[in-house]
């Protein structure tokens, strides 16, 4: 079979690919998303929906500058997407509170450069803003972080691409890149060929994989990640707190996620024991009041890593029209619509929004 009425192809399914296909079809592009699965059911819904980098202060500057074009257009985008699909991704203004962290001046610098709030607290202030909160000498807060409930909002990206004319292709997993004299012809998938001339992999901790015939090897690798839920009432917890990595979300319904674990031990995605443990450990050691809540449910997935944490984002130095946007390891989420409208600006040939040159495949990850 060989399909040739899109202009472009999108090869994967989650947040980051649903939001690039999204920006070029509202530019006018014709785009066919093709999925290995399902939509949104990797990264995109395993991960916790901070709308910030961890530890954002500890990033490089073309992280950060994602970042923040990504927080200054969420709550648009978030606008958008709700009138396009009518499902709320629920964005919530949590803010964030790390508790003692050893590189404050770091903190408060990198602040001061960006224009970010970041307040110091003693215990007194922290207990002021999680009454049940046990741990923690010192903190520091950032009252203007928000969360996005992510597995929402990747239905809700799916359904706007349905209204803008995308069309999308579950369980059609690209096996090869059809590339002739240097020139990408469209990619083979488990269905049949199908011919673009312009293909942009998306396609998470896959993308390597993909890409892996080709002169410029890319340096993504999966990062498993486990997370857990717990069932509690609304308002419990109030805001996202960090303490030495580990991260408690509460939802608007009550739901309260715990995260994370970083295991380099490929695409194995099963559940442990030991990572159950270990995240109620340090989650009821924070809130006590969690050791009397219900576990509803434990999950793994697959990030996206590199070895900076800067995504590849452009055109593949050998391969005309072939484009990467994949690498965003545990900022998927933050680093979106960002990489999203990049990514579009490149295809297009459009005036970026930022340089692009930190992000390109051939540069040092």
């Amino acid at each position: 079979m060989s399909v040739k009425n899109q202009d472009i192809l999108i090869v994967g399914g989650g947040i980051i690919g649903m939001l690039t296909a999204r920006e070029l079809a509202k530019a006018g592009a014709s785009v066919r998303l093709l999925e290995r699965g399902a939509t949104g059911q990797e990264s995109s819904w395993a991960g916790g929906g901070i709308i910030s980098p961890l530890y954002p202060w500890r990033y490089e500057e073309s992280v950060t500058a994602l970042a923040a074009w990504g927080q200054q257009h969420y709550p648009q985008l978030s606008r958008e997407l709700y009138e396009e699909s009518g499902i709320d991704p629920e964005l919530l203004p949590s803010g964030l509170l790390m508790l003692d962290v050893e590189d404050t001046e770091a903190a408060q610098a990198w602040a001061t450069a960006h224009q970010h709030k970041i307040e110091t607290l003693h215990a007194d202030g922290l207990r002021d803003l999680e009454p049940g909160l046990a741990q923690g000498d010192s903190g520091l807060w950032m009252p203007d972080v928000a969360q996005i409930r992510n597995p929402r909002m990747a239905q809700a990206a799916r359904s706007a691409l349905q209204k803008l004319g995308v069309v999308v292709e579950e369980h059609a997993e690209v096996t090869e890149l059809m590339v002739e004299s240097g020139v990408i012809r469209g990619v083979q998938t488990v269905n049949g060929r199908y011919d673009a001339a312009q293909v942009v992999v998306a396609s998470g901790a896959w993308s390597a994989e993909l890409l892996a015939r080709l002169m410029v090897p890319v340096q993504v690798e999966p990062v498993k990640g486990q997370m857990i839920l717990y069932r509690a009432q609304p308002d419990a917890i109030r805001h996202i707190v960090l303490n030495h990595g580990k991260y408690i979300i509460p939802r608007r319904d009550g739901h309260i996620l715990t995260g994370s674990t970083l295991e380099f031990v490929g695409f194995e995605k099963s559940t442990t024991e030991d990572a159950l443990m270990e995240l109620r450990q340090a989650a009821e050691q924070m809130f006590p009041l969690l050791a009397q809540c219900e576990v509803v449910n434990q999950w793994a997935g697959l990030r996206p890593g590199t070895p900076t944490g800067i995504p590849y984002i452009g055109e593949h130095p050998q391969v005309q029209g072939l484009y990467l946007n994949a690498g965003h390891f545990r900022n998927g989420v933050v680093l979106g619509p960002a990489s999203a409208r990049l990514m579009a600006d490149l295809v297009l040939k459009r005036a970026p929004i930022l340089a692009p040159d930190a992000y390109a495949l051939d540069s040092v990850h």
